[in-house]
């Protein structure tokens, strides 16, 4: 059976552990919907291997509390299986409207904004969101910007968050062609005088240099490049 869910993460704790978020929203009580969680969650902890959590989003308290009741599979005592999801909404979650608290924790900030759409204050919320998730790199911000966007399709705010993204989404994007364009030139230096000098790179050193997207090693073994006496000299660890 084929699963599909709303944003599906993969994670690391502090502490190193690898872990699974599966996350869905939900904006109304459904009978059908617990025991669904519960085969959702155990077949993506088979299928990867990994401990596997559920995070519900619920944009109104009273879906949300019901949404936390546990669920459980089996005689009552004991019940063989018990699925234990984790539920935001805004009843636990306050909406983050300050700047430095957003930056401290960008995810839980954009987690309130999703759970007050419709708060007067989100417009400032969103917007201090927008602020943190520039400073992040981009495999932490996509993400979330991409989540707040899904969250917020049924409501005006997410127009607004929309226009707050565009600018970032666009300077994003202008770094990340600026940093390629850096080091294809690199590359390109580099390639060009193990070429002159005549060097042959064997397979594990062309993939090195083929996959490297950092303009700064490829800068660094171009230097290298230049003075070395055998191609192993350009890449060994110094």
């Amino acid at each position: 059976m084929a699963c599909r869910w709303n944003t599906q993460l993969h994670l690391e704790t502090a502490g190193r552990e690898e872990l699974q978020l599966l996350i869905e929203a939900q904006d109304r009580r459904d009978p059908c919907k617990p025991v669904h969680w519960a085969h959702h969650v155990a077949y993506m902890w088979s299928r990867r291997r990994l401990p596997t959590c559920l995070l519900i989003l619920c944009a109104d308290a009273e879906t949300a509390r019901w949404a936390e009741q546990p669920v459980s599979s089996g005689p009552a005592q004991p019940p063989a299986l018990t699925l234990h999801p984790f539920v935001a909404g805004p009843h636990n979650l306050p909406l983050v409207t300050d700047q430095d608290e957003a930056r401290t924790d960008p995810a839980l900030a954009a987690l309130s904004a999703m759970m007050h759409p419709a708060d007067p204050a989100v417009g400032t919320a969103l917007k201090a969101l927008s602020a943190a998730l520039r400073d992040l790199p981009e495999v932490l911000a996509h993400p979330l910007t991409d989540l707040t966007d899904q969250a917020l399709a049924l409501h005006p705010a997410r127009r607004a968050w929309r226009e707050l993204m565009l600018p970032v989404v666009r300077e994003k994007e202008y770094r990340r062609a600026r940093a390629e364009a850096l080091a294809d030139s690199a590359r390109e230096g580099l390639l060009l005088v193990l070429g002159e000098r005549g060097f042959h790179l064997d397979e594990d050193m062309r993939s090195r240099v083929t996959g490297c997207h950092d303009s700064g090693i490829l800068r660094h073994w171009l230097l290298r490049a230049v003075a070395a006496r055998t191609p192993e000299e350009i890449f060994e660890d110094r």
